[in-house]
Order: C-alpha cells, then structure tokens, then sequence
C-alpha cells in the first residue's frame, strides 16, 4: 500500500511508491490503482469495485505525490484542468553532468515505440511526433552529478528521461535512457501539484518530498529547496 495525504468525497491524493506500475500492465505485478481500489472497498464496505479515475500518470520508476479522481464528475473536471495545462506539477530529478544553462526551457518533438516501450526524439512532422516542453533549474551541481528542479508544461511518456537525456545529462540509475545507469531507484520525483478542486474550485496544493536519506538525494541540500 501507499501513504495516503489526503481524501475527501471527490479526490484521493497519495504518495506513489517508485517501481509499482499505476495500473495493470504486461507485468502483472500488484499496481497502485488496484491497491486503492481494494482500499476504499475496505474502508467503505463498498459491494463490488470501488470507481477511481486515474486523471495522470508517473512512470514506473518514478515515485512521488499523485492525485486520484473518486467520481466520474471529478473525473473530467480534472483531465480538463490537465489538458488545458493548469495543473501544476513540480519534479526533483538527479542528473549526471551539468546542464549547459542554469535556467532554460527544453522543447522537443517526442514519440512513443509502443512495441518496446522506447521514447525518442523525432522530427516535427513525424507522424506521431507531440510536443514536449519543460522548465528547469540547477540548484546544485557536486561532483558529476547536478540536483534539477523541473517544472512540466507538457505531460508526455518518458518526458523528463528523454530530454535531459537528449542534452547528454541522463537521470542517475536510468536504465532505459542512460547505459551508464547505476542500479538504485531512478533519481525522479513527482515533488509537486497544484490543482483546482473539480467541486470546491478552491486551489490546492500537495507536497511530497523525495527520499532524501538515500542515494543520490542525500549527496545534497535538498533540505533547503523544499518550500512547505
């Protein structure tokens, strides 16, 4: 199971452990919208399987905070909010090398090979190509290693592995993107999300930092990034 930081009658936000699936794939490994199906059947007594939108996705690898819709009306309203780009999601990742700016915009033209679950960069008009944007900030570079802080425009598959990997500044312990890769737990995490309750309308807002008493997290100040 996973932590959960919040529920009321619309939405269940919670911290997604890294390398469980969000829902059910070729593995058929234990996948973590199962787990708070069966979690809200056992707390409510529910007859049958419980209904729980799943509005957003982290990779496999990737842990950190997650927002979950418990009605098909809430549903919606949230997939709205993502495709109209107003949810905010903030991300910590531990690169390999120091980006070339301190600050900068990443745009590419990504696509997907279903067949080997394989993320490329790809031209424009490529049949299938779709716009990656994300920000990014070095806060701390020690060694060959660089903390970044990212803030995602856009939510494509693979996004943030691929361009930072396009820049030849790999996340530490990719295995799908960097052959250089250590074997820990990827060094991403969902930090961050701001999004306007699909009932209330009022904003909120959920934080959750990453592990920051293990490796690579723990070679920096993460401390002092962390905005409660």
């Amino acid at each position: 199971m996973c932590d959960i930081i919040y529920e009321d009658n619309q939405i269940l936000v919670v911290v997604k452990p890294q390398n469980i699936p969000v829902q059910l794939d070729e593995s058929n490994d234990k996948d973590l919208l199962t787990m708070l199906k069966d979690y809200l059947v056992k707390k409510y007594n529910k007859v049958g399987q419980a209904y729980l939108g799943l509005v957003h996705r982290l990779d496999r690898p990737t842990g950190g905070v997650m927002v979950f819709a418990k009605t098909s009306k809430s549903a919606e309203r949230l997939c709205k909010q993502i495709k109209n780009n107003e949810v905010e999601k903030i991300y910590f990742a531990v690169v390999y090398g120091v980006p070339r700016f301190k600050q900068n915009r990443l745009v590419n033209y990504l696509k997907k090979d279903e067949k080997n679950n394989i993320v490329k960069i790809c031209p424009q008009y490529e049949d299938g190509a779709k716009e990656a944007i994300l920000d990014y900030q070095v806060l701390e570079t020690l060694g060959d290693k660089s903390l970044v802080k990212i803030s995602l425009q856009t939510g494509r598959s693979h996004q943030i592995r691929v361009q930072f990997a396009n820049i030849n500044c790999p996340l530490v312990n990719d295995q799908k993107y960097n052959k250089n890769a250590g074997k820990g737990n990827l060094a991403l995490w969902a930090y961050e999300i701001s999004f306007t309750h699909p009932v209330s309308k009022q904003k909120h807002t959920f934080k959750v930092a990453p592990p920051y008493d293990k490796s690579p997290w723990k070679e920096f100040s993460i401390n002092k990034y962390l905005v409660v």
